[in-house]
C-alpha cells in the first residue's frame, strides 16, 4: 500500500529538510559522510528533445504516448510551464535552478555570435559559478547518474562526471544519428559520446532511445547494493533532427497526417481543450511560415507526410523506452518511491535543411540518402519543417528558437506514485519555469538547497521556486503576480508579469518590436495589446531593461538571426577547416593535371 511506504515526513513532501539541514555545513555540503537513507525518494528526470506542447497524449495530441499518459494520470500536469527557446540554455537552468545567463549559456555554441563568445555568461558551457542538482544530491548521500544528451560542455571540467554525476553516458553536442555512431554531419565532424569522461564505445547497432535507457538501467542496477537513493537524469535525443525511427514504428502512423498541417493544428487545439490544458474557446493563429498544403505537389505531400509519420514513430519509440524504465523500477521494487519529472527542452523544431538553400541542400543530399521512401531510416536525414513544427506546438504561436509561447511553453508532468499527498490527475495552471525544477526536487528529497555558497565559495543562488504547493493542490501557482520574470536568447526576449507577457522576436521570427499579450486570456498570442495598454507596455519594457542589465544580457549584432548564425558557425568551424585539410590533395591534383597537359603538349610538338 502507498501509505505504508514512507514515514510521515516523506508523505508530507520533504519536511525532513529542517532536521537534515542541521547535519550539514553552511555551504550545503555534508559535515560528515552521509549514510544511505532508503526512506528518501529516488528521482528520475525524463527530458525530451524538441517536443511541442501537444506532443503528449495527455496534453491533447494524437501520437501514442501511453507511458507518459500513465505518469500524467498518476501525477500533476503543468499547463503554463516555460523553458528556453533552445536546447542547452534550458538544460543549464534545469540542472542548476539558475537563469541561463548566469549559468554560462547566454547563448548556445551553435547560435552564439563570435562577438559574444567568452564574455561573462556567454561561455557557451556550464560555468563554475553554479552548482548542479547532482552535486547537491550527491552531497546528501544520493547516487547520481546521467545518460543521453548533455550539451553543456565537452571538456573534462564541463562533462557530467565533473559536475556531480558519479556515472554518465553523455553526448556533448546538440544531436547525433540515432542508428549509427556518427554525428549530425552538417554541424560536427564526429559524434562526441563519452562515458565517465572518456570516449565511449557504442554498440555496432543500436537505437538512441533504447541505448540511453539501457545505460541508465545498468547504472541503477549497479548501484542497488549501496542502499542509496538515486538521481537518474535521462536525456533523450528524440525528436531532434535527424528524425529517425524503425520501420514498424513509422508504419503505425501510415496515412495519419494525409490531411496536412493545418488540419493537425486544428485537431490538436481541440484535444488540448478536452485535456484541460487550454481554456475553452481559445483563439489561435496560423503562422506565416506555414505553407499552403493544397498547393503542394503529390510528391511534396508524400515527403512531408512521411516526415511527420517518422516524427510520430520516434516519439512512440521514446515513450516505449520510458515504459521499459518504469517497468524495471516496478520489478525491483523502486517505482512507488520514485519521483518522475517529464518535460521537453523547447518547442517543435522548424529548421528544415532540405529547404535551407542550395549549399545546405547539396550537402544534405551528398551526405545522406534523401529518397522519399528512405526518410527516417538508417542513413537518412529527416526534419519536419515549419508547417509541422507549428502543428506540434499547437494551439500556441511559434516554435523552437522563438520567444513565442510555442517555443517556450512545453509539457511538464511531475508524478510520485507512492505519495498520496500529490493531487494526481490534475492540471496546475499557474506560471511555472524550468528553474523551479531543482528547488522542487531538493525540497521533496528533504535536502537543504545551496543559498549562494557551496563548499566555501560564493556561487549563483537559485532563482527557482518550490512547486510543492501546486503539486498538493494548495495553490495554483507559486510565482507572485507582481514579480517580473525575464528571459532572453538570441535577441528574442520576454518579460512575464502575472497574466501579462511582453515579447520581442527578431527576424525571421518577428519584427523586432515589443508586443504585449494577456496569456491567461489569450495563450495563443492572437491580440497584441501594446496600443490598448500603453502604461503596462511601457512599465514592462522598463522592467525588462532592469532585468537585462542585472543579468548581463548583451545586445545582438546588427542583422543577427539564429538560423543564419548556425550556418555561419558551421561554415567557419566545420566546412572551412575541412576544405583547408583538403588543400594538399587539391594542390597535388592541380599539379598532376598541369603535368599531364605539359607532357601531352611536349609529346605533340615532338
Amino acid at each position: 500500500m502507498k501509505t505504508k511506504l514512507y514515514g510521515a515526513g516523506i508523505i508530507l513532501l520533504g519536511l525532513t529538510s529542517l532536521t537534515l539541514a542541521g547535519a550539514q555545513s553552511s555551504n550545503g555540503s555534508p559535515a560528515n559522510p552521509v549514510e544511505p537513507d532508503p526512506s528518501k525518494p529516488n528521482i528520475v528526470i525524463l527530458l525530451a528533445d524538441d517536443w511541442g506542447f501537444t506532443d503528449v497524449g495527455a496534453f491533447g495530441g494524437e501520437m501514442a504516448t501511453p507511458n507518459l499518459d500513465a505518469l500524467a494520470a498518476n501525477g500533476v500536469r503543468f499547463s503554463n510551464f516555460h523553458v528556453a527557446g533552445s536546447c542547452s540554455p534550458t538544460r543549464a537552468m534545469l540542472q542548476t535552478g539558475v537563469i541561463n545567463h548566469r549559468a554560462g549559456l547566454g547563448n548556445m555554441p551553435e547560435t552564439i555570435p563570435p562577438e559574444h563568445l567568452g564574455k561573462p555568461g556567454y561561455e557557451s558551457h556550464i560555468n563554475d559559478r553554479v552548482v548542479t542538482i547532482a552535486e547537491q544530491l550527491g552531497a546528501a548521500g544520493y547516487a547520481t547518474y546521467l545518460s543521453g544528451k548533455w550539451h553543456l560542455g565537452h571538456t573534462p571540467e564541463t562533462l557530467p562526471t565533473a559536475r556531480g554525476y558519479r556515472r554518465a553516458f553523455a553526448l556533448s553536442q546538440s544531436g547525433a544519428d540515432n542508428f549509427e555512431n556518427k554525428p549530425n554531419l552538417l554541424l560536427y565532424d564526429e559524434a562526441d559520446w563519452t562515458e565517465d569522461g572518456r570516449r565511449a564505445v557504442l554498440p555496432e547497432r543500436f537505437y538512441s532511445s533504447t541505448l540511453i535507457i539501457d545505460k541508465m538501467m545498468g547504472y541503477i542496477d549497479e548501484g542497488r547494493g549501496s542502499g542509496r537513493p538515486f538521481l537518474a537524469s535521462v536525456n533523450f535525443i528524440a525528436n531532434h533532427i535527424p528524425v529517425q525511427a524503425s520501420d514498424a514504428d513509422v508504419a503505425a502512423y501510415d496515412g495519419r497526417y494525409d490531411a496536412g498541417w493545418d488540419a493537425l493544428r486544428r485537431s490538436r487545439r481541440e484535444g488540448a481543450i478536452r485535456a484541460g490544458v487550454m481554456p475553452e474557446g481559445m483563439r489561435f493563429v496560423r503562422m506565416d511560415t506555414t505553407g499552403d498544403w493544397a498547393r503542394l505537389t503529390p510528391e511534396e505531400r508524400a515527403q512531408r507526410t512521411g516526415a511527420m509519420e517518422v516524427y510520430g514513430g520516434m516519439a512512440t519509440a521514446m515513450d516505449r523506452e520510458v515504459g521499459r524504465l518504469v517497468d524495471h523500477l516496478k520489478a525491483i521494487g523502486e517505482y512507488e518511491r520514485t519521483i518522475f519529472v517529464f518535460l521537453s527542452d523547447n518547442g517543435g523544431e522548424a529548421t528544415d535543411p532540405m529547404s535551407a538553400g542550395g549549399f545546405t541542400t547539396f550537402n544534405t543530399r551528398m551526405l545522406y540518402d534523401q529518397r522519399v521512401e528512405q526518410q527516417g531510416r538508417r542513413g537518412s536525414f529527416t526534419s519536419i519543417g515549419a508547417g509541422w513544427a507549428s502543428s506540434v506546438s499547437s494551439p500556441l504561436r511559434g516554435y523552437k528558437f522563438t520567444a513565442s509561447e510555442g517555443g517556450l511553453r512545453v509539457p511538464l508532468i511531475i508524478a510520485w506514485p507512492g505519495n498520496p499527498a500529490f493531487r494526481t490527475g490534475s492540471v496546475a495552471g499557474g506560471f511555472a519555469h524550468v528553474t523551479d525544477i531543482t528547488p522542487t526536487l531538493l525540497s521533496l528529497a528533504g535536502v537543504a538547497p545551496q543559498q549562494g555558497e557551496w563548499r566555501g565559495r560564493a556561487v549563483e543562488p537559485m532563482i527557482g521556486r518550490d512547486l510543492t504547493p501546486a503539486l498538493t493542490g494548495q495553490v495554483e501557482g507559486v510565482h507572485p503576480a507582481d514579480a517580473p520574470f525575464g528571459y532572453e536568447l538570441s535577441g528574442n526576449a520576454v518579460l512575464f508579469k502575472g497574466d501579462w507577457k511582453l515579447v520581442k522576436n527578431l527576424p525571421p521570427y518577428g519584427t523586432g518590436e515589443w508586443e504585449l499579450y494577456n496569456i491567461a486570456q489569450d495563450p495563443g498570442e492572437v491580440t497584441n495589446l501594446a496600443s490598448a495598454e500603453p502604461s503596462i507596455h511601457a512599465q514592462m519594457q522598463a522592467d525588462y531593461n532592469d532585468w537585462a542589465k542585472a543579468n548581463g544580457v548583451l545586445p545582438m549584432p546588427e542583422g543577427y538571426s539564429a538560423p543564419k548564425q548556425i550556418f555561419d558557425n558551421a561554415l567557419s568551424n566545420l566546412l572551412i577547416p575541412r576544405l583547408l585539410a583538403l588543400w594538399p590533395w587539391v594542390l597535388a591534383l592541380v599539379a598532376g593535371i598541369a603535368g599531364l597537359v605539359w607532357w601531352r603538349r611536349r609529346r605533340k610538338r615532338t
